[in-house]
């Protein structure tokens, strides 16, 4: 097995790609071993042949026909009329719109590319920072994933065979924690540095107008976790419902979604979707292997062994996972390390659900942290400032996420009072 390991450190190292490392790893066992390579497409098919995996291209391809719907100028104007009138407003309507729009699209990127491409200029024009408003942007975007919908709960929940209703209702208060966090950043450094408020809504006609584009989009979270905790339907019949309400948006209410878009929107759900089921098929492969090596067992009674309080155990994921997330995407890493960390909190009684919320929490915090965080490149290539100038931008943010992820660790009701609420967890 250390052989298989010591090859897939060798193609990340080399630069392949983390699906392709991850199978060739594999396959490297499997040669060694002297079991047959016809295994690989067994765990290939395998590792996706869940329908409600069904929920990932369906979450995506709702939130890239929202995105193409111009929702994004709409909830501005929402979030304007809520919190422009801030000290530092358009930074706080940046927030504000970052988090309504992950719970519209569920993607970090998605919402980063979005946000950014029209707040930045905003923000320079009216003489931020823009390095701080790059870093308002990329650190805003981590939302996109924890607010529900989300990718993220979503493999969790396959992994884990937990519920992804219970996941998307943990996930809600942990990104409003977030957002707050960030506009308290924000507040303080535009009352340091002078930054303008908002200007006044003109008139009762433009608030009602403001207010009525906010509304529309922001059913759709409503329609998915009302629908799902109801019983209406499930997670992946939600996804399905989504797109739907993205095409009856966009083609009857908004009517600005051209058969171009469409089209477009269907080609990236294609991509991404290819990367994310590649990512886990390959890593079904890898996991396989672990499971043979009995590598979660022989884990959980190692570290059972030498950390004897749940405190400490949770101090020690938070940690390992902070640093996983630097250097790898999240999907990967919770397809790798999720079973081996169920078994491990399975000894301190933490319920699955709660490490889930943890896990996704910190992966996603990854995405603002070098060298492969990819907020930070998507912010880079719109603003054309340098990688270490963006940094300096994200870091008090970064800052108030982690405390935030410390918080709803040692604070489980904050992250478990909504699935307790609903009947989710006894």
């Amino acid at each position: 097995m250390w052989e298989a390991i010591a090859a897939f450190a060798v193609f990340i190292l080399i630069g392949v790609p983390i699906a392709f490392s991850l199978g060739a790893a594999a396959t490297v066992y499997l040669v060694i071993k002297g079991v047959s390579l016809g295994l690989i497409a067994t765990r290939l098919f395998t590792g996706l042949d869940s329908f409600t995996f069904m929920a990932i291209p369906f979450f995506i391809l709702a939130g890239e026909l929202m995105n193409s719907s111009g929702i994004t100028k709409r909830l501005v104007n929402f979030t304007s009329v809520l919190v422009g009138r801030l000290r530092g407003g358009l930074g706080h309507v940046s927030i504000v719109t970052s988090m309504l729009f992950g719970g519209v699209t569920g993607s970090a990127i998605a919402d980063c590319s979005a946000v950014g491409t029209m707040m930045i200029p905003a923000m320079k024009e009216k003489g931020y920072d823009e390095e701080f408003a790059a870093g308002l942007i990329a650190s805003a975007a981590v939302m996109g994933p924890i607010i529900p919908p989300s990718i993220p709960f979503v493999v969790y929940a396959l992994l884990s065979s937990t519920s992804v209703a219970a996941l998307f209702l943990g996930g809600i208060v942990p990104g409003v924690m977030i957002a707050i966090g960030c506009m308290i950043v924000t507040y303080i450094v535009a009352r340091k540095r002078n930054f303008p408020r908002g200007e006044r809504i003109k008139s009762v006609k433009d608030l009602l107008k403001a207010l009525a584009d906010g509304f529309i989009p922001l059913l759709m979270p409503f329609i998915i976790l009302g629908g799902i905790i109801g019983g209406i339907f499930t997670a992946t019949e939600a996804s399905a419902v989504a797109v739907v309400y993205g095409l009856v948006v966009g083609l009857l209410v908004y009517r600005d979604l051209p058969v171009s878009a469409i089209k477009a929107a269907l080609l990236g759900t294609a991509k991404t979707t290819g990367i994310v089921f590649l990512v886990i098929a390959c890593s079904n492969v890898f996991n396989w292997m672990l499971v043979v090596e009995q590598v979660p067992q022989a884990m959980a009674t190692f570290v059972s062994g030498i950390i004897s309080s749940r405190w400490a155990i949770l101090l020690a994921i938070n940690i390992i996972l902070l640093i996983v997330g630097t250097f790898m995407e999240g999907t990967a890493a919770m397809i790798i390390l999720v079973p081996i960390l169920l078994k491990i909190t399975a000894v301190y009684g933490i319920h699955p659900i709660f490490l889930g919320i943890i896990v996704v929490l910190n992966l996603m915090i990854g995405l603002l942290t070098p060298p492969v965080g990819l907020l930070l490149y998507v912010v880079c290539g719109m603003t054309k400032l340098s990688l270490e100038r963006v940094v300096r931008g994200v870091l008090p943010f970064l800052a108030v996420e982690i405390i935030v992820l410390f918080l709803i660790t040692y604070i489980e009701p904050l992250s478990m009072f909504l699935p307790r609420f609903f009947g989710y967890i006894r």
